[in-house]
C-alpha cells in the first residue's frame, strides 16, 4: 500500500489508487450495485472507472477515460476476476497491458502495487515467501520470520496479485502458480502443524484474491506456458491500436500527464501530433513489407514508444528549446528514439526520409519540410 503521509508529489510515479483516490472515494460512495467478494467497487463501477462515464451514466461529475480499447476486453477481465480463474492479458509491447493490470487493481483492491515481475532470475520464493534469516537464527521459522511473496499477501488480503511478464520467468517458477490457482493456498512444509503453531503452514487464499498475469506476445518460445497452466488463465488478448483516433487519444492523454507531473507549460501544437502519428504509421506499413527483419527497425512502433518520442521531445523543447515543439525537435526525437542499431536503423531512417518524407515536405511544405531537416540533421549527427 502507498505509504502513509506521503504526497503524490513526493514519489516519481504514484501508483493509479494515490493517483485517483478522490475518485475512487467518490465512486465507492454512490456504488449501490452488487460487489462479488471482497471488492471495494462493483464490476460496473470498475468498468466505468478504467472507461469513463458517459452523459446516459448520469453522473454529477465526469468520471475521465484512462484505459483506452475494446470495451468488451475490459469488460471481459472484470468477469474473469470476478470468478476463481486467473487473468492473462496477453499482447505485443505497448499495447497497454500492465496499465490496464494496474486499473483493475486499483479499482478492485485499492493496491496495485502486489507485483511479481518475471525474469530470468525470478525463483519460487518471489511468488510463495522466504525468510528473515536473522530472525530464523534468533528465534526459529515461524510465521513471524517469514516474508511473504506480493502473491502471498494478496491471498492473505482477499486483494488481487499481479505477474508481469509471465513468459519471461522460467518453467519452474511458473508451474508454482498452478497450485495457487488451483488449490488457492501455499503449503509452508518448514512449519510445524502440531497445533503448536496453529496449524500455521497452510496460508490460503481470502475470498477476492485472484492474479493478473500479462505475457509479450513477441517473447513467444522463451518460456512458453504449459497447458497446465493456461487451463488457469482466461486470456485476454490486447490488439495494437490501429483506430488513428484512439491511438492519437491515447498519446494526447499521456502527453498531457507528462506536461502535469512536470508542472511543464509548453504547446503541443495539433500538426505535430498528427506528424507523429502519421510517421509512426508510415513506419508500420512499411515494415509490414519489408522482406527481412534487417529491412525492418528493430523498434516494435509501439503507441507506447510513440508516448516516448513525444515525452522526450516535450523534454527537450522545455529545457533546451523554445515555449512551443517544433517538428525538428520532434524529428530528431523519433530518429534518436527508436535507432537502435547503428548502421541497419539509420539507415532505414534515411530511406524512409528520402523516400517518403521528401515529396509530402515538397508538396505541403510546412512542419514536414523542418521534419525533414530534422530528421536528416540527426543521422548525420549518429552516423
Amino acid at each position: 500500500m502507498f505509504q502513509k503521509g506521503l504526497l503524490m508529489s513526493d514519489v516519481l510515479r504514484a501508483p493509479a489508487e494515490t493517483k485517483y483516490a478522490e475518485e475512487l472515494d467518490w465512486l465507492e460512495s454512490i456504488d449501490d450495485s452488487p460487489k462479488p467478494f471482497s471488492w471495494r467497487l462493483s464490476p460496473k463501477m470498475v468498468r466505468l472507472f478504467i472507461l469513463g462515464s458517459e452523459r446516459a451514466d448520469g453522473l454529477d461529475r465526469e468520471i475521465p477515460q484512462k484505459w483506452f480499447g475494446d470495451r468488451s476486453l475490459v469488460e471481459r477481465s472484470i468477469v474473469t476476476l470476478a470468478s476463481d480463474r486467473g487473468l492473462l492479458l496477453i499482447g505485443d509491447p505497448g499495447t497497454g497491458k500492465s496499465w490496464l493490470a494496474e486499473l483493475l487493481s486499483a479499482a478492485i483492491s485499492r493496491n496495485s502495487t502486489l507485483v511479481v515481475q518475471g525474469t530470468a532470475g525470478t525463483t519460487e520464493d518471489h511468488i510463495k515467501y522466504a525468510w528473515n534469516v536473522s530472525m530464523v537464527i534468533a528465534r526459529g521459522q515461524s510465521r513471524e520470520s517469514m516474508i511473504p511473496s506480493p502473491i502471498m499477501t494478496a491471498m492473505e488480503t482477499g486483494a488481487i496479485g499481479r505477474f508481469e511478464e509471465l513468459t519471461r520467468s522460467t518453467s519452474d517458477v511458473q508451474d508454482a502458480l498452478i497450485s495457487i490457482l488451483s488449490e488457492k493456498y501455499i503449503s509452508v512444509p518448514e512449519l510445524r502443524n502440531d497445533g503448536v503453531d496453529g496449524g500455521d503452514n497452510i496460508v490460503f487464499a481470502k475470498p477476492g484474491f485472484s492474479i493478473i498475469a500479462t505475457a509479450n506476445s513477441r517473447d513467444r518460445g522463451v518460456n512458453d506456458l504449459s497447458s497446465a497452466l493456461k487451463r488457469r488463465f482466461n486470456f485476454v488478448r490486447i490488439p495494437v491500436v490501429t483506430n488513428r483516433k484512439s491511438e492519437a487519444e491515447i498519446v494526447r492523454f499521456r502527453t498531457e500527464e507528462l506536461l502535469r507531473r512536470h508542472a511543464i507549460d509548453l504547446d503541443v501544437p495539433p500538426t505535430l501530433l498528427d506528424i507523429l502519428l502519421q510517421s509512426f504509421a508510415d513506419l508500420r506499413a512499411s515494415a509490414a513489407a519489408a522482406g527481412s527483419d534487417d529491412e525492418k527497425l528493430e523498434s516494435a512502433l509501439s503507441t507506447a514508444e510513440q508516448i516516448g518520442v513525444l515525452e522526450d521531445a516535450v523534454l527537450h523543447s522545455n529545457f533546451f528549446g523554445e515555449s512551443t515543439l517544433t517538428a525538428r525537435t520532434l524529428a530528431s526525437s523519433l530518429v534518436g528514439s527508436l535507432a537502435r542499431r547503428d548502421p541497419e536503423d539509420l539507415a532505414i531512417f534515411n530511406k524512409y526520409l528520402h523516400g517518403v518524407v521528401e515529396p509530402r515536405g515538397k508538396e505541403e511544405g510546412g512542419s514536414w519540410q523542418e521534419f525533414l531537416d530534422g530528421g536528416r540533421d540527426t543521422i548525420a549527427t549518429l552516423s
